[in-house]
């Protein structure tokens, strides 16, 4: 059975790819498990398994543009995006652990006299890992990179819409020389293929991107199979905190909020999809962002100068849509879109969209809508921004606009979330660690070197010296 590649854009199949059963993954996991006992590529020195790395991300940059279109073309992204910001990305997520391949250090704790300890971490052998359609490969470099250099073999699963990058990529990673079986790519559906990963008791971690829904099954098949170490990062509802002085910030603010809410059509976990500002500059933040709202370049993604391009798929805009139009029945104002536009016949289009006035029982103020629509509330005091951006089930990002110290500091250490940038919309570099709290995940941290924590297990040997 196959699984159609379609262009969000138009509607247009792009590719069929193999639904990848059930019997076909225990296939792959024995043949990856043959591979990493022969120690082909977990035997090599840490700076061998670099240079391959570092080989593969050269390759990767030689075909930017190609791996660039893919993404554009299977996840509706304008190209202007994947080209500057997606494939630089994920190039450079590879070189980054390729280049960290010799930090991955243990301990050595102090003993007695006559004792010695140390620990080590070592790959867990088999891997996998379950992709988002939104950022194709940019996800998938982040595990690709931290699990390979730490001798893993692993599976790769991308979502059913947007496989064709990481197949690009699985090619080039043979021509950079690295082994066959190292990193496959099993293409497939969630409930068949994904599930099969997650239930396979010979895969020792396994790391999703995705659904909360999904992440919660995917614990449970983890938990019921072999309690392989599941690494979960889901959905978000991330608020914007705009404090009194926020105004002084210049255009970094409008601009910052606009890309947050509206990059990717809004279809990101960290989407800035709930505004909270306060009363004193309410009412002109709303004016500014929906006039930047109204201002962005809604069109076809191939399209060099467009912004913002078609929502994933039909089923997307019909729920995104229903979302607003309740929000709006139960008294929101939409102050810029509010509807479906008709860009590409055959593509699904929804206008940059921001509310005002939300009712605060609304349901889209807590759902994640995961589209091109964000809100706009009020609040008066420090405490009631923080419980605001609090009222929610996820906790994976958050901005806070100010530029008082007092007030950064109040709200980064108040607001729930792995990770909260001040005076940016930002996740940070590959230094940091990105991770979220509550319902948007646990586990372990993407990039930096905490992520080698999620594709390795750590060892403690203690050795008793003969007495003399």
């Amino acid at each position: 059975m196959d699984i159609d590649v379609v262009n969000p854009a138009d509607g247009t199949v792009l590719a069929t790819v193999p639904l990848t059963s059930a019997a076909q993954v225990a296939s792959l996991t024995a043949e990856a498990e043959r591979v990493f006992r022969s120690r082909v590529w977990s035997g090599l020195a840490p700076r061998e398994r670099a240079a391959a790395m570092l080989r593969l991300a050269d390759l990767m940059e030689r075909d930017a543009e190609v791996l660039a279109r893919l993404d554009s073309e299977d996840a509706g992204k304008p190209i202007t995006e994947a080209r500057e910001g997606d494939i630089p990305g994920a190039i450079e997520s590879i070189r980054w652990f390729a280049e960290a391949a010799d930090k991955l250090a243990g301990t050595a704790p102090a003993t007695a006299p006559g004792v010695l300890a140390y620990t080590v971490r070592e790959p867990f052998g088999v891997v996998a890992a379950i992709l988002p359609w939104n950022y194709p490969l940019a996800m998938a470099a982040w595990k690709i990179g931290p699990a390979l250099v730490a001798g893993n073999c692993l599976i790769l699963k991308p979502a059913d819409a947007t496989p064709r990058s990481v197949l690009h990529v699985a090619s080039l990673a043979l021509e950079a020389g690295i082994p066959p079986a190292v990193l496959t790519v099993a293409t497939g559906d969630g409930p068949t293929t994904g599930a099969a990963l997650a239930a396979d008791p010979r895969i020792g971690a396994l790391s999703f991107t995705g659904s909360t829904a999904t992440g919660r099954a995917i614990l449970e098949a983890s938990a019921r199979s072999n309690l392989k170490r599941a690494s979960l990062e889901m959905g978000g509802k991330a608020p914007h905190v705009v404090m009194p002085d926020a105004l002084g910030l210049g255009d970094a603010l409008i601009d910052g909020i606009t890309e947050a809410a509206f990059l990717t059509a809004g279809q990101n976990c960290t989407a800035g999809s709930r505004i909270l500002v306060h009363e004193s500059i309410h009412d002109e933040v709303v004016e500014r962002l929906a006039a930047a709202a109204s201002a962005l370049v809604l069109g076809d993604p191939a399209d060099p100068a467009t912004q913002v391009g078609p929502v994933i798929n039909v089923a997307a805009a019909d729920r995104i849509l229903a979302a607003i139009d309740g929000a709006v029945s139960r008294g929101a104002v939409a102050v810029a879109g509010g509807g479906e536009v008709a860009v590409v016949e055959g593509g699904r289009y929804v206008a940059p969209t921001v509310l005002a006035n939300v009712d605060p029982a609304d349901p889209i103020l807590t759902t994640e809508i995961f589209g091109p629509v964000t809100t706009v509330q009020r609040f008066s005091t420090r405490e009631e921004a923080i419980a605001l951006a609090n009222a929610v089930e996820y906790g994976l990002q958050a901005t806070v606009w100010t530029a008082r110290l007092d007030d950064a500091l109040a709200l980064a250490g108040g607001i729930e979330a792995g990770t909260v940038s001040v005076g940016a919309y930002s996740e940070g570099d590959m230094t940091v660690p990105f991770g979220g709290w509550k319902a948007s995940g646990f586990g372990g941290a993407e990039k930096s070197l905490a992520a080698f924590h999620q594709w390795t297990r750590e060892k403690a040997v203690w050795i008793e010296l003969p007495a003399d």
